[in-house]
């Protein structure tokens, strides 16, 4: 059904003449006249009955009159959902017990008006194609390839350094340390059944182990982090890497070591991808609120994350 069409319908039976729907309208009287006439032959009835006073609804009319305005007012919530700055702003965390998500908390915290849509997708692909479609407003990545590939209207900045700990149980050779450096994990035994082949966090971790000859195992399927926590806290020789601010909880019972890796740092750099015509005013707070990670400690990245 044409909207303007029924727009013009309400606005005669409001003004209860033609010519002055017309100057309420802007538009010609012979104008409005074709938009009546073509919502009559739509709807198979006459809305109007034209006399010396001036345009008086038919049974009809009165009958579609409260539906029109209905219509009308359906019309409007549905622009002013979708309007910048009215809708939730929709942003992709990967996970919600990792660091984008915990970014996204403090976002809120520092901007409580701001409506949010917190989503979850697996694959980098299909989050770059979202935020390229419109489907969401930004996702957080590792950009394992540089920012002039990304598709045309799409970019990206580095966000996020996240510092990489190593995860034991209380019988681990490591269990003790303050800290670790990452050349001392040579030898030792990193499980992490999780990293799927393709994604950008096996290509993070691939590249760490390369660089430091540390072997990282997938074998055996991945049921989960409380099946990986629980094997971890019973075995004296495997351990895990997890991120600083990656939320992960245990039976007390476990008595499991969260270890920071230094000297360097590995740390996980997390990129923030948006359209550039993105006109949702939220995304430039979100962008703003994020900044850049401090270049000015000792860490290790991967070199595609340079």
């Amino acid at each position: 059904m044409d909207l303007d069409a029924v727009r013009t319908f309400v606005t005669v039976a409001d003004a209860g003449q033609f010519r002055e729907a017309a100057l309420t309208l802007a538009v010609t009287q012979q104008a409005v006249s074709k938009r009546v006439a073509a919502l009559e032959k739509q709807l198979g009835v006459r809305l109007f009955t034209r006399t010396a006073r001036g345009a008086l609804l038919t049974v009809d009319g009165q009958v579609f009159l409260p539906h029109a305005r209905d219509l009308l007012r359906a019309e409007e919530r549905a622009a002013a959902s979708v309007r910048p700055g009215r809708r939730a702003l929709r942003v992709d965390v990967i996970g919600r017990r990792l660091a984008p998500a915990d970014l996204v908390r403090g976002f809120h915290h520092a901007h409580p008006e701001v409506v949010l849509d917190v989503v979850t997708l697996f694959d980098a692909d299909a989050a770059i194609g979202a935020v390229r479609s419109g489907t969401i407003d930004a996702s957080f990545r590792a950009l394992t390839l540089p920012a002039r590939r990304l598709p045309e209207g799409v970019e990206a900045a580095r966000v996020h350094d996240e510092p990489v700990e190593l995860l034991t149980g209380p019988r681990h050779p490591l269990a003790g340390a303050r800290t670790v450096a990452p050349e001392q994990l040579a030898g030792h035994r990193i499980w992490m059944p999780g990293n799927v082949a393709g994604t950008e966090w096996a290509a993070f971790y691939d590249d760490l182990a390369a660089e430091f000859g540390i072997v990282i195992e997938v074998t055996g399927p991945d049921f989960g982090t409380e099946p990986l926590l629980d094997t971890i806290a019973d075995s004296p020789l495997l351990a895990t890497f997890v991120g600083e601010q990656t939320r992960v909880l245990w039976p007390a019972d476990h008595d499991l070591r969260r270890i920071p890796v230094h000297a360097p740092t590995p740390v996980y750099p997390h990129s923030l991808i948006w359209r550039s015509d993105n006109p949702h005013p939220a995304l430039s707070a979100l962008r703003t609120h994020l900044g850049s990670p401090d270049g000015d400690r000792d860490v290790w990245t991967p070199k595609w994350a340079q």
